[in-house]
């Protein structure tokens, strides 16, 4: 086998890692639309397809692993195409969180079900879901275009989503506080709102390694965090 046969059996094996990781982009995307759907609408048939849907992001991300792992022993890269390598697996284990944060919204809004409803959560969860979205949605862009400055500007949208998050939990602290037939209701509220922020910390993730990838660095993580509640919940059941 010669050395352009070699190459050009890389390339093509690379290119089916990375398409997959595209792949699971695209239905992380989906699995956070129809949770926020679901919720808005208190839609339990949606939430189980939410839940159901998961098991093929982990596949998947099983696939990449094993491709990306294979492409490491057989090829052995080097350089630029060793550091595209690691960043895709990396990207695939950060995709797979948020598939599992999606999962873990439609949990509870099935366990919402029948529940009352505090005013105006829910649209405000709605546009922070989106917010998300959208900073996942433009991070896979940035990869696929390999665009370090786009990179950049999605770490720097984190910001604005752990803001948002603060003042989410400050409105249901405050509802819950007021009246306590909201306590059950808004613990639930508050974990999705938990959830939905940490998905927009595994976008800042894809975006530094999307820029380790290019430049072969990590950015340094000295980014001001937004001044977080001391009172810090942690999820239990992911």
């Amino acid at each position: 086998m010669n050395d352009q046969h070699i190459v050009a059996s890389f390339d093509r094996d690379l290119e089916s890692i990375q398409s997959s990781v595209i792949k699971m982009g695209g239905l992380v995307e989906q699995a956070l639309a129809d949770a926020a759907k679901a919720l808005k609408s208190r839609d339990a048939d949606l939430a189980e397809v939410v839940r159901k849907g998961d098991k093929v992001i982990d596949e998947l991300d099983l696939h990449v692993k094993t491709d990306a792992a294979r492409l490491l022993a057989l090829r052995s890269p080097t350089a630029k195409d060793l550091r595209l390598v690691l960043a895709v697996m990396e990207i695939s284990s950060h995709l797979e969180r948020c598939g599992d944060y999606a999962k873990n919204i439609a949990k509870r809004t099935q366990a919402m079900s029948g529940a009352g409803a505090i005013t105006g959560t829910l649209s405000d969860l709605g546009r922070m879901s989106a917010f998300v979205e959208n900073m996942i949605n433009d991070v896979l862009d940035a990869f696929i275009q390999r665009d370090v400055a786009k990179a950049e500007e999605i770490i720097e949208r984190d910001l604005e989503a752990d803001q948002i998050y603060n003042t989410l939990f400050r409105s249901f602290l405050t509802h819950m506080m007021e009246d306590h037939k909201n306590i059950a209701v808004g613990m639930h509220l508050h974990f999705i709102a938990k959830n939905i922020e940490r998905i927009g910390d595994h976008a800042t993730g894809i975006a530094e390694q999307t820029i380790y990838a290019v430049t072969g660095k990590l950015p340094e993580d000295d980014r001001p965090k937004y001044d977080r509640i001391a009172l810090e919940l942690h999820e239990s059941d992911l």
